[in-house]
């Protein structure tokens, strides 16, 4: 069976993905989204091994934000998807990288525990600039509180010099810079830019579904035993 593991960036849940999740389901794709929040980087990155290694078959993983320092760290993936996504070499962290946007960093709150989380009004206006109005709302409800530290990881395993990946730039992004974007893209062995801002699973989320589904499709057509560059 055909599979993909889904990684959420900082703030968010699972949840976030589920309008993708749903329609690939209804295709007969095994799709898991694990639950991050595990406290660093490195936590993070042993829930998603988790998942992929519960498997049958590599999966095809795709990392959001943050969750492309996630998946940086993960083996037997399939391919790697960053999507508006850190992909980070060796002592880089995503905060090193430039991390948050000034829109973004205004929205995030410090809490008294050390923690941080955003700022309802300005995280949609980052976050979800293209989402009409109640989608973007129904986004924001489900945001959290954000453990401090992770976006100083540095991952210890960097696969996507051995696994063919994927960098989709969201070319209206007020979250991480585009500019950036394209800098990091260029580590990977496929590129595509679409014209939305930070959380297309949000607001055009048949974008991912058939992004994905034709990965699937040439995974399908390359074969397990096929050469894989």
């Amino acid at each position: 069976m055909a599979a993909v593991v889904l990684v959420h960036g900082l703030y968010h849940r699972p949840e976030h993905f589920a309008p993708v999740a749903e329609h690939l389901r209804t295709e007969g794709v095994a799709v898991l989204v694990p639950e991050l929040h595990r406290g660093s980087l490195s936590a993070d990155t042993h829930a998603v091994q988790a998942a992929i290694d519960s498997l049958s078959e590599p999966p095809i993983v795709l990392g959001h934000s943050y969750g492309g320092s996630v998946i940086t760290g993960v083996r037997g993936a399939a391919r790697l998807v960053y999507l508006a996504a850190f992909v980070l070499d060796a002592g880089e962290s995503a905060a090193g990288m430039g991390g948050a946007s000034r829109q973004l960093g205004e929205a995030i709150l410090a809490e008294p525990d050390g923690s941080t989380s955003l700022h309802p009004d300005r995280a949609a206006d980052a976050l979800y600039d293209d989402c009409p109005g109640p989608l973007a709302a129904w986004a924001v409800g489900l945001l959290r509180v954000q453990a401090a530290g992770c976006g100083r990881g540095v991952p210890e395993h960097h696969g996507w010099k051995s696994t063919p990946s994927t960098y989709v730039v969201c070319a209206r992004d007020m979250a991480i810079d585009p500019g950036l974007q394209r800098k990091m893209a260029a580590r990977c062995s496929d590129v595509r830019e679409w014209p939305t801002g930070h959380s297309p699973f949000v607001g055009r989320p048949r974008l991912v579904v058939e992004l994905i589904r034709e990965l699937l499709a040439a995974a399908a057509r390359l074969g397990p035993t096929d050469p894989v560059w």
